[in-house]
């Protein structure tokens, strides 16, 4: 059940970061703030088209007694989503003025998505990320440098001059969790705690011998079987191992770059951390104050193309 902070109000807008895997709402007053919030654990890589609308509105209802434009970042823009929202070609600002319009049976409803970023050669897309570089720049108006965004897939976005001139996206948060619930290691990695040294020795070797990380994968399983290896040493070691393969595909993206993260916490202080030993630091960026940011600056896109 989504879960709201209080009952019914009538906001001049509701913003929404609906991920694949959860869905943050908050109504927003018409300066801006922030009259209350909600979430829900139904996540876009759950839902069919058709469902959306509902489940949306079980976590909004209260909010729309009227008409009600809602402004909707991330996975749900996504072709298996909603609706397909299109993307903006980088190099260009991060929210390109892209929106999609989603069909509902509401009146009351008012539905944009806002498009995702898209790389051509090699070829990277993002969605939901654009809106927390967005914000981000919004917040850091002359800030030049690199963001990186973790989650389930990593980006390294360059930021020059208010534009996204380019990205490179790793799997690495989905292979972390293939392996620990489809793979032979989901029998060792079940801990729930971390050894943070583990962590870091394996970050080092993962990004100076990239080319061993499968044979150091197994080499888990197999510690765990002759030397009772803990969980929780195999979790951090299993992280580490892909983190630094990650930071080794991605040196020219962080090696002597202004950086910045922005992610939810403890995998942003993850980063920070693995960074940190090749001795870059990072700004770390609330990511809900990002997304939120981004949102708002979204909608002041919206309304001046005369949308609503």
């Amino acid at each position: 059940m989504p879960e709201l902070t209080t009952g019914q109000i009538s906001p001049a807008w509701i913003a929404v970061d609906w991920g694949t895997s959860h869905m943050r709402a908050w109504a927003m007053g018409p300066d801006g703030s922030v009259l209350a919030q909600a979430k829900s654990a139904r996540g876009a890589g759950t839902l069919a088209q058709a469902d959306c609308e509902s489940v949306l509105l079980d976590v909004i209802d209260d909010w729309v007694s009227a008409p009600t434009p809602v402004l909707i970042c991330g996975a749900i823009g996504a072709r298996e989503g909603w609706v397909e929202a299109p993307y903006g070609t980088v190099p260009c600002a991060p929210l390109s003025g892209v929106f999609a319009t989603a069909p509902t049976t509401n009146p009351n409803l008012h539905v944009y998505i806002i498009g995702g970023l898209r790389q051509t050669k090699p070829a990277y897309v993002m969605r939901g990320e654009e809106t927390q570089i967005a914000g981000f720049v919004a917040l850091n108006p002359k800030w030049d440098g690199v963001i990186c965004l973790p989650g389930t897939h990593t980006h390294w976005a360059l930021i020059s001059a208010g534009e996204v001139v380019g990205f490179q996206t790793c799997m690495t948060g989905d292979m972390f969790n293939a392996l620990t619930t489809s793979s032979v290691l989901r029998h060792n990695a079940n801990g729930d705690g971390w050894d943070d040294a583990a962590f870091l020795d394996a970050v080092q070797d993962g990004l100076s011998r990239p080319e061993l990380m499968a044979a150091r994968l197994f080499s888990l399983r197999a510690e765990n079987l002759l030397a009772d290896l803990s969980p929780d040493t195999i979790r951090a070691r299993l992280s580490g191992t892909l983190i630094g393969a990650e930071l080794a595909a991605s040196k020219p993206y962080w090696l002597g770059q202004n950086l910045a993260i922005i992610g939810d916490a403890p995998l942003a202080a993850h980063y920070h951390a693995a960074l940190k030993t090749q001795g870059a630091t990072a700004m770390q960026v609330n990511a809900e104050a990002a997304t939120l940011a981004g949102l708002r600056a979204a909608f002041t896109t919206l309304n001046s193309e005369d949308r609503t």
